[in-house]
């Protein structure tokens, strides 16, 4: 009878050692991810290799919500003390969950949802309801503390004032349309003021070309290549010494230091401030050896070469096969219809936005 108590209470407690050992790592687990964290300085002195993959912004319904990302993950660099590179998931030819999985890649920002929630990837918190980050491989450390990170973050008035700044509806057009006045165009604002101001030109110029050709949208490429807030091509980013076109300040140093370049060359004419800028958007769309093809046919026509209107009379003789006999024009026929277009959506939004911005 003694040796049957002893026995059952031995089994009672195998079972209940075995249980503790089943528990206590699910426990871990639901510790680690809730946020809870022992070591502050967890990503002290790393270097964080971070994609977004969010689709483009141009064309989302959630706002500009890769530039939100991108400047939530700089401020979670700058409060954990570590460095990051931040890459566009843009380019279809390479798979960053992949990368994710085999540790080339340490953070992915995408979008939450039921097929990517039901997935191995190790994912944060829903940032702002419909983006989560995800964490290679079994790094739950890591997952713990950004998770601790973001749920301080996100209770904090910076982060208020961070979502307000980037989830609105920045159509320039179509709050004009409605009678909005207000003192902000764009999350990059003060960015415009700053590198308006080495062109000599009014910030909400700068800013109505920035919404042509990005719409405000940092991750945007287009079919040829060009990146960023100024759609700046990689060739250009290189002759500027630019080595991150999603950075918005970044690309608009490469996309300013062109337009700057490109101004030169009318500073010394006879064209208005108002005509050169106009010149110098042509220049930035078609190129300089197009715009220089237009102002000497123009002359050679007895057309005055420092008025664009006038030069948009005379482009449509330059979509003929004569052009290409004419010694004024060395590059040989221009259609010219993007590059009129995109003067006149220019100066078109610039209108809207003086309109609902009236104070420069």
């Amino acid at each position: 009878m003694k040796f049957t108590e002893k026995r059952i209470r031995r089994t009672r407690c195998l079972i209940i050692s075995l249980i503790v050992i089943c528990i206590t790592p699910l426990c871990e687990r639901g510790r680690l991810l809730s946020g809870a964290s022992s070591n502050e300085d967890y990503f002290a002195g790393k270097h964080l290799v971070c994609a977004i993959d969010l689709g483009d912004d141009m064309l989302g319904a959630h706002g500009l919500e890769t530039g939100f990302s991108y400047e939530l993950l700089n401020r979670f660099a700058q409060e954990n003390n570590c460095n990051i590179t931040v890459v566009n998931a843009g380019k279809k030819t390479v798979n960053y969950v992949d990368s994710l999985r085999s540790g080339s890649l340490d953070i992915l920002v995408m979008h939450y949802d039921d097929t990517i929630a039901s997935t191995d990837l190790n994912l944060s918190y829903k940032v702002n309801g419909c983006s989560a980050w995800a964490v290679g491989g079994n790094d739950l450390n890591a997952l713990r503390h950004i998770n601790g990170w973001l749920m301080h973050f996100c209770t904090t008035e910076e982060y208020s004032a961070l979502k307000s700044q980037y989830f609105h509806a920045f159509n320039p057009i179509r709050r004009a349309e409605k009678g909005i006045i207000t003192r902000t165009v764009s999350p990059y604002d003060d960015l415009f003021r700053k590198y308006a101001s080495q062109l000599g030109w009014d910030w909400r110029m700068l800013a109505a070309v920035v919404y042509q050709e990005s719409k405000f949208s940092i991750n945007s490429v287009s079919h040829r290549g060009a990146q960023g807030l100024m759609q700046v091509m990689p060739h250009t980013a290189e002759y500027y010494k630019v080595d991150n076109l999603l950075d918005p300040e970044k690309n608009l140093i490469a996309g300013t230091s062109h337009l700057k370049r490109l101004q030169k060359l009318y500073n010394k004419t006879d064209i208005s401030p108002e005509e050169m800028v106009k010149f110098t958007l042509a220049a930035y769309n078609a190129g300089e050896g197009r715009i220089m093809d237009c102002r000497n046919f123009a002359a050679s026509m007895n057309v005055d070469k420092n008025r664009w209107d006038e030069i948009v009379k005379i482009i449509p003789l330059m979509r003929e096969d004569d052009i290409l006999t004419n010694e004024a024009v060395k590059l040989g026929k221009f259609q010219g219809h993007e590059t009129i277009a995109y003067i006149e959506n220019i100066m078109f939004i610039y209108d809207a936005i003086c309109k609902i911005c009236p104070e420069a």
